[in-house]
């Protein structure tokens, strides 16, 4: 290993995901962070490098910069588990738990973290059940791909009529779906590091919702530190965000995002296990709040990864009980 001061770091991003350009934003502003601090970074881009065929002793730890498919459903987390490197963020199994959106919310429904009422669907289901399904749910709904994160896919939808052109675009992104209760309200996002919350995120975006465009290229989106809440609201909201972590078993970095209903009420929509490190991403955003730099973030991270035991087997396998 490198003295305790320097680390040779591999920062793995781009990939082959279609969130492949927010990944390559994150790990060109991670690797300029850890470079900054006197680490010796490599990039990474597995759509390049077969990471099975890496001389991973080469490196003392990986820092994850991959969004969406590989990179935050437990692939790459696997890979990096057999060749006993330690790595940044939630291991395999949290992993494969929090991108599969229907997987996450039977966990939330098991520990009692609120979550809107939902179906999975499939591609081969019939028009008419689907349009079944809707109904007994009750519209607004959200029409959203199983795995696929950036709010890629995602509709809400508020009459049957828009339901087919909702459910085209959910299944150009994944074979399964879900039809899930639109909670109508405010929109937050909860950042979380090593199991302490980050300052609570409110959005505010003209978009209907706060999805691909409203992230990433949309400069009125606001995000809000100060509400207008009393102060137990703002508590069940961490609370609920808090519990939602623990749920799935996640670790080190990642970003619960909720929404507030009418009564005040949390709900919970997901939990994102490598959030963005770009210049519209949120978790930067509430650590600068707390005079955090991504650096310190980066520092933090992996620092703490460097520390923690291989994965047993038997967890490994926990998903196929599941």
């Amino acid at each position: 290993m490198a003295n305790e001061q320097s680390l040779r770091i591999a920062v793995l991003a781009g990939g082959t995901s279609r969130e492949r350009n927010i990944s390559l934003e994150s790990g060109d502003a991670v690797s300029k962070s850890l470079s900054g601090l006197g680490h010796i970074v490599s990039r990474i881009d597995p759509a390049h490098i077969d990471l099975h065929a890496l001389d991973w002793s080469t490196f003392d730890v990986a820092f994850l910069a991959l969004h969406g498919t590989f990179g935050e459903d437990g692939h790459v987390q696997q890979i990096l588990e057999d060749a006993g490197i330690p790595f940044t963020g939630s291991d395999s199994v949290s992993s494969r738990l929090a991108f599969s959106k229907s997987a996450a919310k039977e966990r939330f429904i098991q520990n009692g973290v609120p979550t809107p009422a939902y179906v999975l669907i499939h591609e081969s289901d019939s028009a008419a059940r689907i349009q079944q399904l809707a109904s007994t749910l009750g519209f607004p709904l959200a029409v959203k791909p199983d795995g696929q994160g950036s709010s890629l896919g995602v509709t809400i939808v508020r009459t049957p009529e828009e339901l087919p052109q909702a459910l085209a675009r959910c299944f150009h992104f994944d074979p399964f779906g879900l039809l899930e209760v639109a909670i109508e309200g405010t929109e937050w996002t909860l950042g979380i590091l090593d199991g302490e919350p980050l300052p609570l995120i409110q959005i505010e975006t003209g978009r209907g919702f706060f999805d691909y465009e409203a992230k990433y290229e949309d400069d009125d989106t606001q995000y809000l530190f100060e509400f207008a809440f009393p102060t137990s609201v703002i508590k069940a909201i961490e609370n609920a965000g808090r519990r939602a972590y623990e749920s799935l078993g996640c670790r080190g970095l990642a970003r619960v995002d909720l929404r507030l209903d009418r009564f005040n009420e949390p709900w919970l929509l997901e939990v994102n296990t490598i959030p963005g490190m770009t210049s519209h991403s949120l978790v930067p955003k509430a650590a600068a709040r707390v005079r955090l730099s991504l650096g310190a973030i980066c520092e933090r991270s992996i620092r703490n990864c460097l520390h923690r035991k291989p994965t047993p087997p038997a967890k490994q396998n926990l998903l196929s009980a599941t």
